[in-house]
């Protein structure tokens, strides 16, 4: 009776670890987009009939007693209409939200992304074929007045970025005054391992957990790993591979694996990310970060002028997870002194709030005395689940 006992406890805390891992945030995490699945259907308009024929011109035939006689008005054989959709038929080109909604872990910021209808037409061929067989076809003109060239134009990515892709806003700016988009200075960090007790709360459990960023480079290439564990339960990892320029970290790879691995990949001949998930390529500029690199790249442009982000200064810069991206902004809040695991700690304190009701609010410190990189990061959910992560301890790699 006692074995039957202890298993059956180890049974309940194994599956309780498992609904708090799969549920705890880790890094700049999407978060769950609201309950109900979205869908979007888009009707076609049925083509006009065509109009009655003209009455045929008298042919003249030689007689023949052989021949039977020919019809008095020969209709043409009636051309074929393209058949109308249902009102109950789906769409057969999934939206960029559906196609969202089939990844194992829903995200919703695209706001990058071309609009649901100019996507799907422009990202997917074989709906704009349907969508131009669809239309009502013109009667064919005759060949002497094709023009000499019918290639279309190439599509060219929407540009949304400035050249640095980095606005930079000081506190106080009017709305008409626009950012500074001038290249800003960046300062990398050394090599550094940093280690992190992490504590929160997801699906009304409170759980503790270990975690562990590390980030190397030698001048030229970088790498950034960030891995949260719990004990009888696995891990989740984010990383971070690419090169480092004049103006700081250029992401190539961003990979999220719990159960299974999603990616995004960087393609700056092209201006575009793509992603395994399925989901919607997203148009980038110069100045784009993955959800791991950014906490790099934040520390590297304080720390190249610290005395330029005064309290109140805004951030804004794209940012890309393994399913989509987005603009994000964070707000220069000002120096504090932290208590962390590690002892106390001199920072200077980053926000970003939410933009959405399901956006979750990110706050960031960063210690000078570590190149700026963060001891601490708190995000908290719309639904209230939180994760925060403090600095226990910092070691070469």
């Amino acid at each position: 009776m006692p074995r039957r006992a202890l298993f059956f406890i180890t049974a309940l805390v194994l599956a309780l670890h498992w609904l708090v891992l799969s549920g705890v945030p880790l890094s700049w995490d999407s978060p769950a987009e609201p309950s109900g699945r979205v869908f979007s259907t888009r009707s076609i308009a049925a083509a006009p009939p065509p109009p009655p024929p003209a009455a045929a011109a008298p042919v003249a035939v030689a007689p023949a007693a052989a021949l039977p006689k020919p019809p008095a008005r020969p209709r043409p054989p009636a051309r074929p209409q393209p058949k109308a959709p249902s009102p109950d038929t789906p769409n057969p080109a999934p939206t960029p939200v559906e196609a969202a909604d089939a990844s194992m872990d829903v995200g919703t910021d695209v706001a990058l992304a071309p609009p649901a209808d100019a996507a799907a037409e422009q990202d997917n061929p074989a709906t704009a074929a349907e969508s131009a067989a669809s239309a009502p076809q013109a009667p064919a003109a005759p060949a002497a007045s094709a023009p000499a060239s019918a290639a279309p134009a190439p599509l060219t990515p929407p540009t949304a970025e400035p050249a640095s892709g980095v606005d930079i806003t000081p506190p106080g700016a009017g709305t008409g005054q626009a950012p500074s988009t001038t290249p800003p200075p960046v300062r990398l960090p050394p090599p550094t391992r940093l280690a992190f007790d992490v504590n929160g709360q997801a699906k009304k459990f409170t759980y503790h957990a270990r975690a562990e960023l590390l980030w190397q480079h030698d001048g030229s290439r970088y790498e950034a790993r960030q891995e949260l564990s719990a004990f009888l339960v696995g891990s989740r990892a984010q990383r971070s591979v690419g090169a480092i320029t004049a103006q700081g970290l250029l992401p190539e790879r961003f990979s999220d694996r719990s159960r299974s691995e999603q990616a995004a990949h960087f393609d700056y001949a092209k201006g575009r990310v793509t992603f395994s998930a399925n989901t919607p390529d997203a148009p980038m500029g110069p100045g784009t970060q993955d959800r791991l690199s950014v906490f790099i790249q934040l520390g590297a442009l304080l720390a190249a002028d610290p005395g330029r982000f005064v309290p109140g200064t805004q951030l804004t810069l794209t940012t890309v997870s393994a399913r989509s991206a987005d603009r994000w902004t964070f707000t220069i809040e000002g120096p504090e002194t932290l208590d962390l695991p590690v002892g106390p700690t001199s920072v200077l304190k980053l926000q970003r709030l939410p933009r959405k009701d399901y956006d979750q609010k990110a706050e960031l410190w960063v210690a000078p005395a570590l190149g700026y990189l963060p001891v601490r990061i708190r995000l908290t959910q719309a639904n209230g689940d939180f994760a925060d992560l403090q600095l226990r301890s910092s070691s070469a790699p």
